[in-house]
């Protein structure tokens, strides 16, 4: 599968909410710093998740973003069209540095 970086960092984004489901709400901030994706671009993805069910927002202090449902629900095609991408539109390009010298977090959904 090849995707835009939209595509990869939306996916990369709703895996780190994945992963860190059961610490409550996370910040967009936190997402960020784990991620090195930009807040501001995480917020406008956010916006597209959040106005298709994908994820919720919980507002006030401790407030951040959660998941609409169970990970093993949301579908990766899902998260791809929310964000206005297309499913087959460039992945890491095979690269094992594809992060500041790591794996990022989705590395793994675009092996072959």
């Amino acid at each position: 599968m090849r995707l835009t970086a939209k595509g990869r960092y939306a996916v990369t984004a709703m895996l780190d909410l994945a992963v860190h489901r059961n610490a409550g709400p996370i910040s967009l901030a936190d997402i960020s710093r784990r991620q090195g994706i930009s807040l501001s671009y995480l917020e406008q993805l956010f916006a597209k998740l959040r106005k298709h069910n994908l994820v919720n927002s919980v507002r006030g202090p401790g407030g951040g973003y959660q998941l609409e449902r169970d990970p093993g629900r949301i579908f990766v095609a899902e998260i791809i069209d929310s964000v206005d991408e297309n499913v087959d539109a460039t992945k890491c390009s095979g690269r094992a540095d594809c992060q500041h010298g790591e794996m990022c977090l989705s590395h793994q959904l675009w092996s072959d």
